[in-house]
């Protein structure tokens, strides 16, 4: 079942868990909520560091990372070659727009998700195997209280924050495990 949301894709605040409540069956409510969520999860400040292959996108309008770095195996770029600390620093460097975060790094292989559907982000989510080990209620402390996550909402220069904010997306998640963590088809 195909939901359709009325707040437009370039909306910057992210509907309430309330916003919902004419939904009458809880797993279209349920339904609903997530791809309200996954605004987020599919948003460039959010997808661009959970590059499916090796490679990171940048930008607002993402294109491959430049200078070419890789994941490497802890995320931070791969051995003999340049690391992601090279560039990213502590805090955003505003003088040239390079965003930072003590713990700027990529996502692990299996928490990928640029330009992957709603349902198969919902899927992944719904899986500790592919959330660092994470159950649903660890997914929603990883993304109110993680910092590089929060970044999403801060970014340096003229990058556009994710839509809403960290608490806003975690009471969003909070409801859909609420009304059973329903998975879009």
């Amino acid at each position: 079942m195909l939901t359709l949301i009325a707040t437009p894709l370039n909306a910057q605040n992210l509907r309430a868990p309330a916003d919902f409540a004419d939904i009458a069956d809880p797993a279209s409510r349920s339904t609903a909520m997530f791809e309200e969520a996954a605004r987020v999860f599919q948003h460039p400040r959010c997808a661009n560091c959970h590059p499916v292959d090796a490679r990171p996108f940048q930008g607002n309008d993402p294109y491959p990372h430049e200078p070419r770095v890789v994941r490497g195996e802890n995320g931070m770029g791969a051995a003999g070659a340049q690391k992601c600390w090279a560039c990213h620093t502590s805090a955003n460097y505003e003088a040239s727009g390079v965003p930072g975060d003590p713990a700027w790094h990529l996502a692990p292989a299996e928490m990928a998700w640029h330009g992957k559907s709603v349902a198969e982000i919902c899927a992944q989510l719904s899986d500790p195997e592919r959330t660092g080990g994470r159950d649903l209620m660890g997914v929603i402390e990883h993304v109110e209280e993680d910092s590089l996550v929060g970044w999403g909402w801060r970014p340096a220069a003229d990058r556009e924050p994710a839509p809403g904010s960290a608490e806003e997306l975690g009471n969003l998640m909070r409801a859909w495990v609420e009304t059973g963590a329903v998975c879009p088809s």
